[in-house]
């Protein structure tokens, strides 16, 4: 099954992204705890991409999508018309004790994001001019009910 959501690059609409990936994973055997794993993870990647490559300009828009395979698991593509994409290959970990030792705020997330799924890549449409970024998650799943 493939659902889509677009939303404004303005921080206030993270509430509604986490909800509608919440929404969309209560219709699959899914645990809490791995539901509120992938939330994070996709509101993680939103709010950077708003935050950093549209400097929470409203009138900009991400657009995010989902795609359940009940055996090739969960697909979350983001896409986007940012400056400029992150690039995971180059991301390096940074080191947790330091963060805790500068007390510093922030600078976890995609560390986070990268122990949740199970793999994550960039693509960037030279003639679109638009940024993908797809998180992996390999899970059974099931649909609840059937319709």
């Amino acid at each position: 099954m493939n659902y889509s959501y677009k939303v404004s690059c303005c921080k206030d609409e993270l509430q509604g992204v986490r909800d509608f990936v919440r929404e969309t994973l209560r219709n699959y055997t899914i645990s809490d705890v791995e539901m509120h794993q992938l939330v994070l993870a996709v509101d993680e990647i939103c709010s950077n991409l708003m935050i950093h490559s549209h400097q929470c300009n409203s009138r900009h828009s991400i657009e995010l999508k989902i795609k359940i395979g009940e055996d090739r698991g969960i697909t979350f593509e983001i896409h986007d018309s940012g400056k400029k994409g992150f690039n995971f290959d180059q991301y390096k970990e940074p080191c947790i004790k330091q963060i805790i030792k500068d007390r510093r705020k922030g600078g976890v997330g995609l560390l986070l994001v990268r122990r949740i799924m199970d793999h994550i890549d960039h693509d960037f449409h030279p003639k679109s001019k638009r940024n993908i970024y797809r998180l992996y998650k390999e899970l059974a799943v099931q649909p609840t009910h059937r319709a």
